[in-house]
Order: structure tokens, then C-alpha cells, then sequence
């Protein structure tokens, strides 16, 4: 492994995230709100190691597969730990580990919370609406930075990484295939990026006009995009009474959900692209499926079809299938069978290419297509079924890789269940928190649902909950490939 250029690289990234740190202490300024000198002392420790380290390994930087995968797991933990530091100098989170499993949860864009509780943190009577502007803001920067990926972000604009960058472009890229929409990597992350800061700044206006203050459309449309779920307020967004707001996070939260290679076709002049996709036919479906029965278990009992029941179905069938997390209700207070659904919608997740977590539609798509075959092999078992997705002809190595993908995916969330079991928490807790957290979604049910936070889970717990965050976040692969002996041979 070419170590000069994993440290030099992560030294790159440890001084840009220390530049970045001047926004909220120049928040914290501008609002006389006095913890800037803890994001100065975050910014000026990052610099000062970042920049010395990342002169003094510089070299050809030509990369490996192995070198990929190093650098991609590397740099999101590093993140996770710098993203930390400001969190606890500021003294919003006066505690290492729960600054760290919040700052996990924000890189990773699951969007699970540690405040909230006045047992854990009395000196935030109001829970999420007592922080500081400044730290309400780098909670939802650093879901908004690690929503396409710190990787792909490196490759599009610093060209520093040569040609390496293909590797580094499939060890990030969610999804079975990474499909390039530029012959160059860098002009693909590069259209990527752009495609995603449009979309957020046109969320930006949007929520302004809908009512919302800039502060907190900037903050929302941060947190939307990269579906991570965190929000200026205890309530979530159902803090905010207007529709109109929820409608629009609810497009945006689906727009976040899709390829983001559909998304540049689409502006490129290739709006057909979207319909001629069946992952996203199945995706759109799906959301139309799950919310239209939501609908029917909501109203039958009381025979209540009002807007407003409709529109918390839909609201939260978008935000968990896209792993976003936000909320608009109290679902725990739903009939056991919405509850159930939405719990199966965590292991879905949004489409790959998306900024979405869970398994990924097309991975659901090609198990249930693997399975029909299967099937259709034990009554002609000398026939060859090919397994197609639209006109694509499926490879056994994708079929394999995804049957893999399954296997590790389930067997961490069975592990992580009992595991959690062990440290008393109840079946459904520890079930739902397991599949929220590998899923990147943030609420779940129990103990952890909507109106909770995850302050009380003891600390070995949150630790394991931000080890599945990262495995979820980068794939599984990426991160189960570093503990391999032959990585390091």
C-alpha cells in the first residue's frame, strides 16, 4: 500500500475541514453567542497538522484498488473525529462519546441524535433548540458534505489524486454499478456535485418563500439532500404548521432518493430518462404503494380521510425509504401494521447513485428477480435464465457481489439486534435502532422513535451504532474489506 499517499491525502482532508470551521466560529461571532474560540481552536489544530503533513508526504499519488478503499474508509472516520472536536470544545456535547456518535451520525447522514435528553444534558433545557446557532449549523454541514461523498467531493475539485481517482470513484459510489455519467472520474464527480449543490440552493429559496427563516431553509435544505434528517427544532419538521414547507422537502427528499446520474440526463435534455429507468418506476411505485396503505390504516378507524393524515403518510414513507429521517408525526402513535411497514421500508433504502442508505432498490429489485428465477429454474432445470433489469443483462459477478452484499447485511443487523438485546433493551428497540442505524435512517421505533433520542443507550452501544452507521454509509465492502488479512499483506 502507498502509505505516503493515504496520509497525504487525509492530511488534505484534515485541513480543508479545519478551513471550513471558520464558517459556523464566524457564525458564532456575528450572534455574540461566545463558543467560536472552541471551532477556532478546532480550525486551528486542523490546519496546523493538516498542512505540514500533507507537504511533507506528497509524492505521484498513483493509487491501487487497496489504496481506494484505505483512503475512502480512512477519510470518513477521520471526518467523524474532526467533526467531533468542535461539538465538545464548544461544550455543546460535553462528553466523547456522544460528541463522536453525533458528529458519525452527521458525516454518515443517518441523523440519530444524542440531545434532546435532561438527564444526560441539563444545560440544554430545550433540547435541539438550545444550541447555538453555530453548532445547529455544523450539524447540518457535515451531513451536507459527507450527503455525495468527502471522496467524490476530493476528486471533483482538487485534481490532485491523478489517476487514481477511479478507484477511489468505485469504492465510494453507492449502488451494484458505478456508472459514469463523464468519460473522466473527476468530470463525473464534478457534474455530480454541481447537479447536487443546485438542487440544495433551489431548496434553499424554495423553503425562504414557503415561510421558513434562511437560517433554518439553509440548514434544512443542508440536511434533505444528503437525506441525513437532523433539523433546527425538537419537533422536526413538524415544527413548521405550513404544507406548503412539507410538500417541498417531501420533492426534495424523493429528488435526493433518485440516481443522481438520472438527474444530469434529465437536465442535460434527457427528461425521458426517468421513465425508461425501472429502478425508478419501481421506486415511485413503491413510495405510491406504501402511502396510499398508510392512508387507508390511518383513516379506516376513525374514518378520518383528511389532507393532513394523507400528507404525514406520504411525508414519512419518503423519509424513511430515503433513509432521510425527518418527521412530521408522532408514528409510533399509528396502528402496528403502518409501523411495520415503515420498519421494512429502513432495509430498502433509496435508489443506488442516490445519497439514500439502506440496501438500495436495485439491490431489492435483482434478490427478488434472483429469487423468481430461482424458482423458475426448479421446474426446468436445464434451462438458462438470464436475469435482466430493464434491457440490462445482469453479470453473474454483479448477482454474486449483491447475494454477498445480503449476506453481510443481514448478519450484521442479527448481530447488532442481540447485541443490543444484551444491553436490555427491548426486542423492538433493539431490532428497529439496528436497522435504523446499518440503514442510515436515525429514528426508528421503541425506545428510539421520532419524539426520542438516543442519549440514555449506553456507551458501548453507541459506539457499535456508529461502527454500523459507517459500515451502511460506505457499503458494507469497503470497510469488512480493511479487517481482511489479505488487505494488509
Amino acid at each position: 500500500m502507498n502509505y505516503k499517499t493515504i496520509l497525504n491525502i487525509l492530511a488534505m482532508l484534515m485541513a480543508s475541514l479545519g478551513i471550513t470551521l471558520l464558517i459556523p466560529a464566524g457564525i458564532s461571532w456575528y450572534y455574540g453567542e461566545g463558543v467560536e474560540s472552541g471551532f477556532l481552536f478546532s480550525s486551528g489544530f486542523c490546519i496546523l497538522f493538516g498542512v505540514p503533513l500533507w507537504f511533507i508526504f506528497r509524492n505521484d499519488r498513483r493509487l491501487t484498488n487497496r489504496d481506494g478503499f484505505a483512503i475512502v474508509a480512512f477519510s470518513w472516520i477521520t471526518t467523524a473525529i474532526i467533526s467531533a472536536i468542535p461539538f465538545y470544545m464548544t461544550g455543546a456535547i460535553p462528553n466523547i462519546t456522544d460528541a463522536f456518535f453525533e458528529a458519525m451520525s452527521g458525516v454518515t447522514t443517518t441523523g440519530a441524535t444524542i440531545i434532546g435528553s435532561p438527564i444526560t444534558m441539563p444545560h440544554l433545557p430545550n433540547g435541539i433548540e438550545s444550541l447555538p446557532m453555530s453548532v445547529l449549523f455544523w450539524r447540518s454541514f457535515i451531513q451536507w458534505i459527507g450527503g455525495m461523498g468527502i471522496i467524490v467531493f476530493y476528486i471533483a475539485i482538487l485534481p490532485l489524486l491523478g489517476v487514481g481517482g477511479v478507484q477511489l470513484f468505485k469504492a465510494e459510489m453507492p449502488g451494484p454499478v458505478a456508472d459514469k455519467i463523464r468519460p473522466r472520474v473527476k468530470e463525473t464527480a464534478r457534474f455530480l456535485w454541481m447537479t447536487y449543490l443546485g438542487f440544495t440552493f433551489a431548496e434553499i429559496i424554495l423553503l425562504s418563500m414557503s415561510g421558513m427563516s434562511w437560517f433554518d431553509s439553509v440548514c434544512h435544505a443542508f440536511t434533505t439532500m444528503p437525506t441525513g434528517g437532523f433539523s433546527t427544532k425538537n419537533a422536526s419538521i413538524g415544527a413548521f404548521a405550513n404544507p406548503v414547507t412539507h410538500y417541498i422537502i417531501i420533492i426534495f427528499m424523493m429528488i435526493a432518493g433518485v440516481n443522481f446520474t438520472l438527474h444530469f440526463r434529465a437536465i442535460t435534455g434527457n427528461v425521458k430518462t426517468y421513465f425508461r429507468d425501472k429502478e425508478f418506476l419501481f421506486y415511485l411505485g413503491l413510495i405510491m404503494t406504501i402511502t396510499f396503505i398508510i392512508f387507508l390504516t390511518l383513516g379506516a378507524p376513525k374514518n378520518d380521510w383528511s389532507h393532513s393524515n394523507f400528507q404525514n403518510a406520504l411525508f414519512q414513507t419518503v423519509s424513511i425509504l430515503t433513509t432521510t429521517g425527518f418527521g412530521s408525526a408522532d408514528y409510533e402513535l399509528w396502528t402496528f401494521f403502518a409501523q411495520f411497514l415503515l420498519l421494512n421500508l429502513m432495509f430498502i433504502g433509496g435508489m443506488g447513485g442516490s445519497t439514500g442508505g439502506g440496501m438500495k432498490t436495485i439491490r431489492f429489485m435483482l434478490i427478488l428477480k434472483y429469487a423468481a428465477s430461482e424458482t423458475r429454474r426448479m421446474l426446468h432445470t436445464k434451462a438458462i435464465i438470464p436475469i435482466r433489469i430493464g434491457k440490462r443483462l445482469i453479470s453473474e459477478d454483479i448477482i454474486r457481489n449483491t447475494l454477498g452484499f445480503f449476506l453481510f447485511y443481514v448478519s450484521i443487523f442479527a448481530i447488532t439486534s442481540i447485541t443490543l438485546t444484551a444491553m436490555d433493551l427491548d426486542i423492538i428497540s433493539a431490532v428497529s435502532v439496528a436497522a435504523s442505524s446499518i440503514g442510515n435512517i436515525g429514528p426508528a421505533l421503541g425506545d428510539f422513535g421520532p419524539t426520542e433520542n438516543y442519549a440514555l443507550l449506553h456507551p458501548i452501544g453507541k459506539w457499535l451504532l456508529s461502527f454500523c452507521m459507517l459500515l451502511g454509509r460506505l457499503e458494507i465492502f469497503t470497510i469488512m474489506v480493511i479487517f481482511s488479512r489479505v488487505f494488509w499483506k
